[in-house]
């Protein structure tokens, strides 16, 4: 495996400027990033999958180290077929970091499996979350200042 390819995962469902911080912090570290979109069949999500695909080809298309893809199924097995050594993942408190730790440990035990690397949330960001922003969107509240731009004009 080529541990300097590296694979983000979550559902995106929408990107924040929390995931957005977290992304050009990862794509630093390594040769190449893949943005990965998680498609589980069993969980509605609030926004389409290609709204999702866009706003991140939007975001990231035209840096040569980042792409960005959908996938089902397990997260190791999308890492294997790609080569990704490393899952980054980012934690914004305690809580974030036992629930990702577990996690962690169960991919890394299994044959081959990537290692992850955790990135804290940047401290202005570590309140934000995908489920904050939804809510705020269901019911009308502001939530401009906590997405990028190219999710507020899309959403308006």
């Amino acid at each position: 495996m080529n541990s300097r390819i590296a694979v983000f995962p979550g559902s995106f469902d929408p990107i924040t400027i929390g995931h957005h911080d977290l992304i050009d912090r990862a794509a630093g570290l390594f040769d190449k990033l893949i943005i990965a979109i998680g498609v589980n069949g069993q969980k509605q999500s609030f926004f389409p999958l290609e709204k999702r695909l866009q706003w991140l080809q939007d975001l990231y298309g035209h840096r040569n180290n980042i792409s960005v893809e959908a996938y089902e199924g397990l997260t190791v097995d999308f890492c294997a077929r790609h080569q990704a050594g490393w899952i980054v993942r980012g934690v914004r408190n305690a809580m974030d970091f036992e629930y990702e730790k577990t996690i962690a440990a169960l991919n890394r035990s299994l044959e081959n499996g990537p290692e992850t690397i955790f990135l804290p949330a940047s401290p202005q960001f570590s309140h934000i979350s995908s489920t904050i922003v939804r809510e705020l969107v269901r019911h009308g509240g502001p939530y401009a200042h906590l997405v990028p731009l190219v999710v507020t004009k899309s959403t308006q």
